[in-house]
């Protein structure tokens, strides 16, 4: 039966509740217009049609969940903390990683973080003229791969004489002094757009340094330009068009830190930043060949970012190498009000505790699988004793990603509500555009009790990983990303190889909360002994 449009309390209890599992096979756009009616909100009649399928599958999701049963008394995790107790930072020691002379500006181009910084501490190479063969590789490229949005060329250069000059004169303040990097455009820097990729913010200008920003500039480091990012945090299409893998000029980089790991994958920046939600580190970072770090929620500060979820947003680093991961972590992690540890890197991670996902490894289908079974065989005769474990199985993975479109939707209230989301270039069903309008329709008794059962995937996840000091999963083993996110654990994701296509394939290494220093000091091993992160596409090398 098709409700009369002016039956709007039957109809929104009808949304918000779905008693009847069938239901959602018969929702109709009045249906959807009548209920919008009640939040006066109103959209096109087109745009309507493109939610049903949105609203449909969340109808499955909120009747899935109420066949799991929750304890009484736990509590929701939209303010969400991971549950440890965090007092202390690892201040992580590094050697000097020496580097032949080389005056090959290609090589140069493509050279580890830890390498560039030897060059530039024993003045083989001036952060000036490192910052302009990044400058002028940027120019040459940027037509293949449209990874810039906005390029910080005057500041870059002003930046790289500072750099030099503080040399000259005895300063040299650590790892990333004058080497050049991009950070993804959601990030604010006064005087420069700050985009989040999407048409409506253009010419957006944001008088606040992002945190990140300030730390890098602290260190010394050069920025190069703002990278694109799928429009408002979603895939790797922008205003100014699609991002490009440099493997494959046929193919998006993935999203959304597309810009990010593209112009770090062909050489045009000595590292980058981006930002993961649900996968915006490790998908690109697999997609391009790079090493991608998503660090534990909460230990970089997001102050200065474009929102996308508050419980879920991470930012991190994206580098040629884990080491180069580690460098720059080093330094953007939060450090105010807790103790310092150091720590030499690369130390005392012979007695680890391995485990890998058994499941996950047995059931891969993907192109992945022939380079992570190898790959895991390489493990094994390092550490003879990997265990085998399973991710909590036992839950509604289907209705979590409203957790995301939900906060999504609060911090683009306005957004909608001013109707900037019309102007928005990708306007499908799976836009971004299109995930925020549905957001009004999601209840929040469903997104309370999602975040209920996420307390208990958070608790259940920590029982399994507290035995284990590193995790080896497949990049995008089933569900592995959406629960990690969830969770907030770290993860890193390293090229383990090529496909028969030449595109890069990747692994994912995961540990515990605040481990960054175990998990990337033993994927500093493992590079050390293998080669594939040296690959380099070969349109831009």
């Amino acid at each position: 039966m098709i409700l009369k449009k002016s039956t709007y309390w039957i109809v929104l209890l009808l949304i918000s509740s779905f008693i009847s599992v069938g239901y959602y096979n018969q929702l109709s756009t009045s249906d959807v217009t009548a209920a919008l009616k009640i939040f006066n909100i109103e959209f096109s009649k087109k745009n309507t049609k493109t939610l049903l399928p949105y609203i449909k599958r969340n109808q499955k999701g909120y009747a899935n969940m109420r066949t799991f049963v929750l304890n009484k008394n736990t509590q929701p995790a939209f303010s969400f903390n991971v549950p440890t107790k965090h007092t202390q930072y690892i201040n992580l020691q590094f050697e000097e990683d020496s580097s032949s002379i080389i005056k090959d500006e290609k090589e140069i181009a493509f050279l580890p973080i830890s390498k560039l910084a030897y060059l530039i501490k024993n003045k083989l190479i001036s952060s000036e003229e490192l910052t302009k063969i990044y400058l002028n590789r940027i120019k040459q490229y940027n037509k293949d791969l449209n990874v810039i949005v906005t390029l910080t060329e005057k500041l870059a250069i002003k930046q790289a004489k500072k750099a030099d000059l503080e040399l000259n004169k005895g300063l040299y303040r650590g790892l990333l002094h004058g080497i050049p990097y991009g950070i993804k455009d959601l990030a604010s820097f006064p005087g420069y757009p700050t985009t989040w990729g999407a048409e409506p913010y253009k010419n957006q200008l944001i008088n606040e340094k992002a945190e990140v920003i300030r730390i890098l500039e602290e260190n010394g480091a050069v920025m190069l330009g703002k990278l694109s990012s799928g429009a408002l945090a979603r895939g790797d299409v922008w205003f100014g068009g699609k991002t490009k893998n440099p493997w494959d000029l046929n193919q998006g980089s993935s999203g959304s830190s597309a810009g990010s790991a593209s112009a770090t994958a062909a050489g045009l920046v000595g590292f980058s930043i981006g930002t993961e939600t649900l996968g915006s580190i490790i998908s690109p970072s697999t997609r391009c060949g790079v090493s991608g770090l998503r660090p534990t929620y909460g230990s970089v500060n997001t102050n200065g970012f474009m929102t996308l979820s508050w419980s879920m947003d991470k930012i991190g680093p994206i580098a040629r190498t884990a080491k180069g991961c580690a460098i720059v972590f080093n330094e953007i992690q939060k450090k105010e009000g807790l103790n310092k540890i150091n720590k030499p890197f690369n130390k005392n991670v012979k007695n680890l505790k391995i485990a890998f996902l058994e499941d996950l490894f047995l059931n891969d289908t993907s192109r992945y699988a022939k380079n992570n079974t190898k790959t895991l065989a390489f493990i094994q005769k390092k550490i003879p004793t990997l265990h085998p474990i399973s991710l909590p199985k036992n839950f509604p993975f289907d209705v979590f990603d409203i957790i995301l479109r939900a906060e999504a939707g609060a911090f683009f209230d306005e957004f909608l509500l001013t109707k900037k989301d019309k102007t928005m270039v990708e306007q499908g069903e799976k836009s971004r555009a299109n995930s925020l309008r549905q957001s009004r329709l999601i209840p929040a008794v469903e997104y309370i009790q999602a975040n209920r059962f996420r307390t208990k995937l958070i608790e259940e996840t920590n029982k399994i990983f507290n035995n284990y000091d590193i995790i080896i999963s497949p990049s995008f083993g089933k569900n592995q990303l959406l629960i990690t996110n969830l969770t907030g654990h770290p993860a890193i994701s390293i090229p383990n190889g090529l496909d028969e296509n030449n595109r890069p394939t990747s692994i994912t290494f995961i540990a515990n909360y605040y481990q960054e220093d175990v998990l990337l000091s033993f994927v500093d091993l493992i590079q050390k002994e293998t080669n594939h992160h040296l690959n380099k596409p070969p349109l831009f090398y």
